[in-house]
């Protein structure tokens, strides 16, 4: 089969469209996908560096943490799944390839409304946003949620779901375009983020008269620390889901005890396959549903073809993008 394949870790010129071993075939519970698209992520950039290598079980060579597609064998103790079925899920490595083999609880069925290059384009980010405000935080009807990197894939999913689920969005970005954008996805206020984080403090008291943020989805990290714990409010929760500024900040426990602030970390890619079955059957219970009545919907950047990784990552790498690039798997 083909797949996108890192040779030399570095710069792009490390990636490569190769025939490699095939996926293994579908047994016992396990599910065989065609693969169709397949969304690209910052995880992808890493591994290609070297910074990010996948899980043990998983190709290093092979990127690629989610993909579209249709199933093309199932094992005989499946009972979810008949072949032709059109399913998307989220995989530990090589979802960049022609075919995966997965355990059938990695999978959900992807709405009639999605062509395939739009189904690439849920899986890691709605089911992220999804188990980071809902299952991790819980969100409720009426709090207020400030989403860093608003114009991401990942804060595009999360203005979305909060405003699905009755809640507030708040955004921030170095963009000025790109919240722009977000606002028809439902951003309530946005900020541009390009100087002090201090400064997003004090819009978002003027936005919650004083009284600060219930949720933050921070996608940016240690640069934004001191702003996230002075922004939120009385028992509010922040979860980190990137570290795109750094990973390592000084805190203030004061200011955690006094509020009573709860502080999480999450990352789907390292669940063992039980988490993962959880977190994707609750997607599939509660986020499919709004994507196929289109009260939410992905949010595509632009689609390259396979044999284009390499210009697709430097769509990445230019921080233009808004939403998901993907890739088509010929």
């Amino acid at each position: 089969m083909k797949a996108v394949t890192i040779v030399s870790f570095g710069g792009v010129e490390g990636l490569e469209t190769r025939e490699v071993a095939d996926a293994p075939r579908a047994t016992l519970d396990r599910v065989r996908v065609r693969v169709r698209a397949a969304g690209l992520n910052r995880a992808d950039i890493l591994q290609r560096l070297g910074r990010y290598p996948a899980p043990k079980g998983y190709p290093q060579d092979i990127p690629g943490i989610e993909f579209a597609g249709e199933v093309a064998e199932v094992g005989d103790e499946v009972r979810r799944w008949k072949v032709g079925d059109r399913v998307f899920g989220i995989i530990g490595g090589g979802g960049q390839a022609q075919y995966v083999t997965v355990h059938e609880s990695a999978l959900a069925p992807i709405p009639p409304n999605l062509d395939w290059a739009e189904a690439a384009a849920v899986p890691e980010v709605f089911m992220t946003a999804h188990d980071a405000l809902f299952t991790q935080c819980g969100v409720q009807m009426g709090e207020r949620v400030l989403i860093h990197a608003a114009g991401s894939g990942v804060g595009t999913a999360a203005i979305q779901l909060v405003r699905a689920a009755g809640a507030f969005a708040y955004g921030t970005s170095r963009t000025v375009d790109k919240l722009e954008k977000s606002k028809e996805f439902g951003l309530t206020e946005s900020f541009v983020a390009i100087g002090d984080p201090m400064e997003f403090v004090a819009a978002v008291k003027r936005w919650t008269m004083d009284a600060g943020v219930d949720v933050i989805l921070d996608l940016v990290g240690a640069a934004y620390l001191k702003a996230n714990l002075a922004a939120l409010a009385t028992k509010g929760r922040l979860i980190f889901v990137g570290t795109t500024s750094g990973s390592r900040a000084e805190i203030d426990f004061s200011i955690a005890m006094s509020k009573r602030l709860r502080i999480m970390g999450t990352a789907l890619r390292t669940r063992s396959l039980e988490e993962k079955a959880t977190a994707t059957r609750l997607f599939a219970e509660q986020v499919v549903p709004l994507l196929a009545s289109g009260a939410v919907r992905p949010v595509v950047d632009k689609v390259f073809q396979m044999e284009e990784v390499s210009a697709a990552h430097q769509r990445i790498e230019s921080n233009e993008s808004f939403g998901k690039v993907v890739l088509m798997i010929d």
